[in-house]
C-alpha cells in the first residue's frame, strides 16, 4: 500500500503541500480530487518521485520515496506507471512501438516472442488489436490514451497513477476510459490512483477519495458520503451546490438519500400520511458506480416543520433545513 504522513512542499515561497497524510490500500482505485491549484498533480509526483518533498514521508510497499537514494527510487517507479493529460506519445513511433518504450529504456528486448505477447496482450486489453501499426497522428484522443495506459503496464507495475487523465476526452470517451480502468483493477489488480478535478471521474470508479484544498486534505472517505451531504463549505463551492433559486416563502428542507432505503417512495408516503402539500423546489440525483445517491429540496408550510421532520427522522432520513440564500445552514 501507499501511507503519505505529513507530507510538505513547497516552492520558493509558496507552500503547495501543508501536511498532507493519506492511507492507500492495495488493489484500490483512490481519488484525489479538488480545484487548480490545490496540490494534486504535485502530490502525485511526488508519490513515483519525479518530484521531491520537503518533509514527512511517502512509503510505497514499506520502501520509503526518496529522491536522495537513486538505486531505490528508480526500482519503485518500475513498479509505477504513469498515465498523463497529454498522452506524451512519439509521433514518429506507431502503437507497438510507443507501448514498448519503457522495456527499451530498461534495456529490455521488445522484439522476443515474450516481449511480443507480453506488448500484444496489452493491444488487446485497451481494444486497439486494429491499430498496431498506426501512428499517434492517425489516432482519436481516446485511443491515444489507451496507448497511454498500454504503455504504461508493459513493465507489470503494481501501481497505476493518472494525473487527470480524461480531462482532454469528451464525456463519452471518458465512461470508456473509465471503464477500462476498473477492468484493469479488476483483472490484474492494480492499485490505481486518480488526480482529478471531474466528479464523474471519481463518481464512476472510485471507492475512497480525498478533497485537496489550498494543500490540505479537507475530506476523506466515500464519494457518495463526501459529495452528496458535503459538510465543507469549500465542497459545497466545488459542487456548486449552493442554490439562490429556493423560495424565500416557506421552510426549506434538504433531503439526503445516501444508503439503504434509497429507493423507498418517502416523499410520496409522507404526503399521504401528513395530508399535507409541499413543493419540491431542488433535487439531484447521480450514479455512483451503479448506486443511485443524491438530494432534494422540498418547501413546507412553517406550521408543517415539526410534523415533517418527525417523520423524516421515523423513516432514517438525514435532512437538513436551508435558507433560500446560499443555501446554508
Amino acid at each position: 500500500m501507499i501511507e503519505i504522513v505529513n507530507v510538505r512542499k513547497t516552492f520558493q515561497d509558496l507552500e503547495v503541500l501543508k501536511g498532507i497524510s493519506l492511507k492507500i490500500e492495495d488493489h484500490e482505485i483512490y481519488g484525489i480530487i479538488g480545484q487548480s491549484g490545490a496540490g494534486k498533480s504535485t502530490l502525485l509526483r511526488c508519490i513515483n518521485g519525479l518530484e521531491p518533498y520537503d518533509s514527512g514521508e511517502i512509503r510505497v510497499d514499506d520502501t520509503v520515496v526518496s529522491v536522495k537514494d537513486k538505486k531505490a527510487l528508480r526500482n519503485l517507479q518500475k513498479e509505477m506507471g504513469m498515465i498523463f493529460q497529454g498522452f506524451n506519445l512519439l509521433e514518429r513511433l506507431n502503437v507497438y512501438d510507443n507501448i514498448a518504450l519503457p522495456m527499451k529504456f530498461w534495456g529490455m528486448k521488445t522484439k522476443t516472442p515474450e516481449a511480443k505477447e507480453r506488448i500484444m496482450k496489452l493491444i488487446r486489453l485497451v481494444g486497439l488489436e486494429e491499430k498496431v501499426y498506426a501512428r499517434p497522428g492517425e489516432l482519436s484522443g481516446g485511443q491515444k490514451q489507451r496507448v497511454a495506459i498500454a504503455r504504461a503496464l508493459v513493465l507489470e507495475p503494481k501501481f497505476l497513477l493518472c494525473d487527470e487523465a480524461t480531462s482532454a476526452l469528451d464525456p463519452e470517451i471518458t465512461k470508456g476510459i473509465l471503464s477500462l480502468l476498473q477492468r484493469i483493477n479488476q483483472e490484474l489488480g492494480i492499485t490505481i490512483i486518480v488526480v482529478t478535478h471531474q466528479m464523474e471521474v471519481v463518481k464512476q470508479i472510485c471507492r475512497r477519495v480525498a478533497f485537496l484544498n489550498n494543500g490540505v486534505v479537507l475530506a476523506e472517505g466515500r464519494p457518495e458520503e463526501l459529495f452528496v451531504k458535503p459538510e465543507r463549505k469549500e465542497i459545497r463551492k466545488f459542487l456548486h451546490e449552493d442554490s439562490e433559486l429556493l423560495p424565500e416563502e416557506g421552510i426549506n428542507i434538504q433531503l439526503f438519500f445516501t444508503g439503504e432505503g434509497s429507493e423507498e417512495p418517502v416523499v410520496t408516503q409522507m404526503a399521504r400520511a401528513l395530508q399535507t402539500d409541499f413543493s419540491i423546489s431542488w433535487a439531484k440525483l447521480e450514479d455512483f458506480r451503479k448506486n443511485v445517491y443524491g438530494s432534494l429540496v422540498i418547501t413546507v408550510k412553517e406550521e408543517d416543520k415539526d410534523r415533517v421532520t418527525e417523520f423524516l427522522d421515523h423513516k432514517g432520513v438525514a435532512w437538513e433545513v436551508i435558507s433560500s440564500g446560499k443555501g446554508e445552514v
